[in-house]
């Protein structure tokens, strides 16, 4: 049935059900997975533009994110190879519901596994749902967890 899943998380307790669900399907079908966390481009706020940081103290910020971002993945591998399922992890960067969707294309997935919905505050009410965007414009099956 499915070969490739995608498995998208952002560390929140929502996602991780996600993860959980998505590796017990994967280790039932026999498919492997590839684990998807996105990290954005430079550090946002809501005060965007007011606080000046020097190029130094962004790429540190990013670190951060990136760091936090692998550890989130690392977690989603152990996981999987507790079930005995092949992992590969990716950290997608810039529009999440875009980095997703071109995961999903790059690795060959036939399905995309994620929750509801992310926790990132004003900016999830403000600009919508991410889960929303790849149930919009992904050609592939996506499994929604809440």
């Amino acid at each position: 049935m499915y070969q490739r899943i995608l498995i998208c998380t952002d560390g929140s307790p929502l996602s991780d059900k996600a993860v959980k669900s998505g590796i017990a399907l994967a280790a039932g079908l026999d498919a492997e997975i590839v684990a998807f966390t996105a990290v954005d481009f430079y550090p946002q706020s809501y005060f965007e533009g007011a606080i000046v940081l020097t190029a130094k103290e962004v790429q540190a910020i990013e670190k951060q994110w990136r760091d936090k971002a692998q550890a989130v993945l690392d977690d989603v591998q152990k996981q999987a190879h507790t079930r005995d399922v092949k992992t590969t992890t990716v950290v997608g960067q810039g529009l999440v519901s875009d980095a997703i969707i071109k995961a999903a294309k790059k690795h060959k997935c036939d399905l995309i596994v994620m929750a509801s919905h992310g926790r990132k505050g004003v900016a999830r009410v403000l600009l919508g749902s991410e889960t929303l965007a790849v149930l919009t414009h992904s050609t592939l099956p996506v499994l929604v967890l809440r």
